[in-house]
């Protein structure tokens, strides 16, 4: 049932690793097939990473296909999820009979144990993150205008943006499952700064709102030994604890800020001076 899976790796594997060893390792392409939904499992906090488009019609969360003793088990009977609408149009997402409309950037929290996920709506594109959860929460949808951004940066330093802070403890509960959006204003290009490691999670990030001819820069490994993938519009990155994870575009825009691991502390962090970076 997945495309493809994302193995955890080491720190050492960085060195001598290619270019492409490093997209085939951490990017995640692809999600967005009209009229499909894909889906992608990596061992880092044992994510699963999808994209559902419903082109021409509803298209339902497939249920479990290994191991054989939950062949046709619900996805979500011990996992939690987080559906954000990309897309240019509002879409539905119906959860056990439940319908909710997602507007453009508009989110939604299912919680452990739902059986049936449909999306639908024409030009609607959703995100999908899922990760283990130990208890069911709070079906919540969330919109932008819900929670307080956070204003980081200035234009003088091209790092001026809003984080959005949509599923943690003061907004949405969940298990395990940590996720906000990040709008760069017009004019700046750079994310994530300063930069920084989650010793005691993962992280994921999705690009958006970024035109076909631009790209962003994603930095990534140990702070002493920096590489980067070139990254276009809509793929995705996998950043593994020991790394750090920042970016920089050719123009503004947004990106999906997704992390799960032992706690729901948004400030567990260790913070990266620039100058350590080489």
């Amino acid at each position: 049932m997945f495309q493809k899976t994302y193995y955890a790796t080491h720190p050492d594997m960085m060195a001598g690793a290619s270019n492409e060893d490093l997209r085939d390792r951490y990017l995640v392409s692809g999600l967005f097939r009209p009229g499909e939904i894909i889906l992608n499992y990596s061992h880092g906090e044992r994510f699963i990473i999808g994209g559902a488009v419903p082109a021409d019609g509803p298209l339902a969360l497939p249920v479990r296909s290994e191991p054989p003793s939950d062949a046709g088990r619900p996805l979500l009977e011990r996992r939690e999820m987080s559906v954000v609408n990309i897309g240019s149009s509002a879409g539905t997402v119906t959860v056990d009979g439940q319908a909710f409309e997602l507007a453009p950037r508009e989110a939604l929290y299912i919680p452990m144990n739902a059986a049936d996920v449909t999306f639908a709506g024409d030009g609607a594109r959703f995100y999908l993150l899922s990760v283990p959860a130990h208890r069911a929460l709070t079906l919540h949808k969330l919109a932008l205008s819900d929670v307080v951004p956070m204003e980081r940066g200035s234009l003088e330093t091209a790092n001026e943006r809003s984080i959005y802070q949509l599923i943690l403890p003061h907004t949405c509960a969940s298990a395990s499952l940590c996720l906000g959006m990040t709008i760069l204003k017009p004019g700046s290009v750079w994310n994530t700064m300063p930069p920084h490691v989650h010793e005691r999670r993962s992280e994921i990030y999705l690009y958006f709102d970024l035109p076909e001819d631009d790209r962003v820069f994603h930095y990534m490994g140990e702070p002493d030994a920096l590489r980067h993938i070139v990254m276009a519009n809509e793929e995705v990155v996998i950043s593994p604890p020991w790394s750090v994870h920042m970016g920089a575009g050719t123009r503004a825009y947004s990106f999906i800020w997704a992390m799960a691991g032992e706690n729901l502390d948004y400030n567990d962090m260790n913070v990266v001076d620039i100058c350590q970076l080489s």
